[in-house]
């Protein structure tokens, strides 16, 4: 069981890393709890990776929301700072958006996750994904730009 868990901690960090962000350690841990509590109960090991990949983007999402409730960071400025490189790298723009969008993009673009997906991996109506990943897209495409909101 150890060695199966060694193996799989990068990919979980991975996982966890643009949706937590800097919370991401915490949600790689609380997903590798939930990884070891369940790996019981998984009925087909050929989906092994794809029930990790699950149980990852989940735990990423409900302890960046514990944490981002525990520690209420400013956002940063969207205020143009006269290097238009730095708004260039996605990273950046991500950091410039509400935890939320930052979210529901790199769940959308990184994992390919569709709306029905990204509904019940955030326990959120479809209507409600449609309309914040609209939103999401419209912000980030603003902080890419370096145009004001």
């Amino acid at each position: 069981m150890n060695d199966l868990l060694v193996h799989i901690t990068p990919f979980v960090g991975r996982l966890c890393l643009p949706i937590a962000r800097t919370h991401s350690c915490d949600a790689a841990q609380e997903a590798m709890l939930a990884i070891y509590r369940g790996l019981r109960g998984l009925r087909e090991p050929l989906a092994f990776y794809g029930w990790v990949r699950s149980i990852a983007v989940r735990e990423a999402v409900r302890t960046s929301k514990r944490l981002a409730l525990e520690h209420t960071d400013g956002l940063p400025d969207l205020a143009p700072d006269g290097d238009p490189l730095g708004a260039v790298h996605i990273s950046d723009v991500l950091d410039r958006l509400p935890r939320e969008h930052r979210e529901i993009l790199t769940l959308r673009a990184v994992y390919g996750l569709n709306e029905r997906e990204l509904a019940s991996a955030l326990r959120l109506p479809v209507g409600t994904v449609r309309s914040r990943l609209h939103r999401a897209r419209r912000n980030f495409q603003r902080a890419w730009t370096h145009q004001p909101a």
